[in-house]
């Protein structure tokens, strides 16, 4: 196939024109080779989603945490919530704990 060949082409024409060559350099180089290529904004895009689905997690995590220091400034609750985290007492106040066997992490040569 000869230069006149080639030429004669409908396709060499189009390729063969200078606009088409530099939009095609154009796009190809604002694709993948830019600082700011379709590439990175794709990735970009993808780490705003998960971050706003961390917001909203932790949206809701305060809303939560509000909703216990609310309740924690009734001092029978703020009683109520120090004796079951933290196995707090009265003076003169025994506390007895009651843990089931099912709830224990026991060996199986202990059950036998």
């Amino acid at each position: 196939m000869n230069w006149r060949e080639l030429k004669s082409k409908k396709w060499f024409g189009l390729l063969g024109n200078l606009y088409v060559l530099v939009l095609t350099v154009f796009t190809i180089w604002m694709v993948f080779f830019d600082t700011n290529s379709l590439l990175i904004h794709l990735e970009l895009r993808r780490e705003i989603t998960k971050l706003k689905k961390q917001q909203e997690f932790l949206k809701e995590e305060i809303a939560r945490d509000k909703e216990v220091i609310e309740r924690l400034s009734d001092p029978e609750e703020l009683e109520r919530f120090a004796r079951e985290t933290y196995l707090l007492k009265r003076k003169d106040e025994e506390i007895f704990l009651i843990e089931f066997e099912d709830s224990l992490n026991l060996d199986t040569d202990e059950k036998k």
